[in-house]
C-alpha cells in the first residue's frame, strides 16, 4: 500500500503569524535550520508561507525596472506592479510584508506520489499539510519524502 502524506509528514509544525517581526521569524529559520514557515491567522488556517527566498530580497535588494523615454513618454520594459512587489519584500518588517501568498499545500491523504508531483512540477521545496477544515497539522518537505524512499529500500 502506498505511503500517505499523513505517515511521513512533520505533525504540529512551527508557525508564525503575519505579525511577527521578520527577525523573530529568521531567528527561528536559523536555529532550527528550517528553510520555511507556514503563516496562519488566528483560527490557525493557512495564509501563507515565509522561505528564505522570500528572505533574499532582504539583502539583495532590488533594481528598478528598465525603461525608456519615447515621446516625452516613460515606457516600461518589465512590470512595474511585479517592482512594487518586490520593494515591499525587501524593505518589509512583518512575516506578512515578506511572505508568499496563497500556497500550495496537500491534504493528509494524498500519496507520496502525488505530493512529490506536486513539489516538482510546482518547484516547492514544501508543503503545508491542511486537515478539512483548513488548519495547519503538518508540513512535508523534500527531504521528508526521499527519508521516506530510503527507508523503503531497506
Amino acid at each position: 500500500m502506498p505511503k500517505t502524506v499523513a505517515d511521513v509528514m512533520s505533525r504540529d509544525p512551527i508557525v508564525v503569524r503575519e505579525e511577527t517581526p521578520l527577525k523573530e521569524a529568521i531567528q527561528i529559520l536559523a536555529e532550527r535550520h528550517i528553510s520555511g514557515l507556514p503563516v496562519v491567522d488566528d483560527l490557525g488556517k493557512l495564509v501563507g508561507i515565509i522561505s528564505e527566498t522570500d528572505l533574499m530580497w532582504q539583502e539583495t535588494g532590488v533594481t528598478p525596472p528598465a525603461y525608456i523615454m519615447f515621446l516625452d513618454s516613460v515606457i516600461y520594459l518589465k512590470n512595474p506592479a511585479t517592482y512594487e512587489r518586490d520593494l515591499h519584500k525587501a524593505l518589509g518588517q512583518t512575516v506578512g510584508e515578506v511572505m508568499s501568498k496563497n500556497p500550495i499545500a496537500i491534504s493528509p491523504e494524498k500519496t507520496l506520489r502525488e505530493a512529490a508531483t506536486i513539489m516538482h512540477d510546482r518547484s516547492v521545496h514544501r508543503l503545508p499539510v491542511l486537515e478539512a477544515a483548513g488548519q495547519v497539522i503538518g508540513i512535508l518537505t523534500r527531504g521528508d519524502i526521499i527519508r521516506a524512499m530510503a527507508a523503503s529500500q531497506d
